[in-house]
């Protein structure tokens, strides 16, 4: 089921506090999305509610396996977009920022074709 683009902020914001620390909170995911108690609250629900994430007995938020691949994914087009956008010229700031608008639109045959364009022609991804 497609997820809304606000679902997938959750989740990759979620998946980036995950690489740095072993007990991620709604609190953490919050301070760093700059969202409402109430907001975050609300979206990790959702998320509990479709399977991709779960919490433990402190309030640790987990990713399921489903959860960490969507991740992963969302993460990807991401870092491969800001790459691409910053050799284009961009700078980073507005390439970072881009790059998060474009992730939830863009296909995966798209998507595909940039990361094979990148690899004939632009080195690492």
């Amino acid at each position: 089921m497609p997820m809304q683009e606000s679902g997938e902020m959750y989740l990759e914001t979620i998946y980036v506090l995950l690489q740095g620390s072993a007990c991620v909170r709604a609190i953490d995911v919050g301070e760093r999305m700059g969202f409402s108690k109430p907001s975050v609250s609300r979206a990790v629900g959702l998320l509990k509610r479709e399977g991709l994430i779960v919490t433990d007995s402190q309030g640790c938020i987990s990713l399921t396996e489903a959860g960490e691949e969507r991740a992963k994914r969302i993460y990807e087009r991401h870092t491969v977009l800001s790459k691409l956008l910053c050799n284009l010229g961009v700078d980073e700031k507005t390439a970072q920022e881009d790059a998060c608008r474009i992730e939830h639109y863009i296909s995966d045959a798209t998507f595909e074709a940039i990361k094979a364009h990148m690899r004939a022609y632009g080195g690492k991804l």
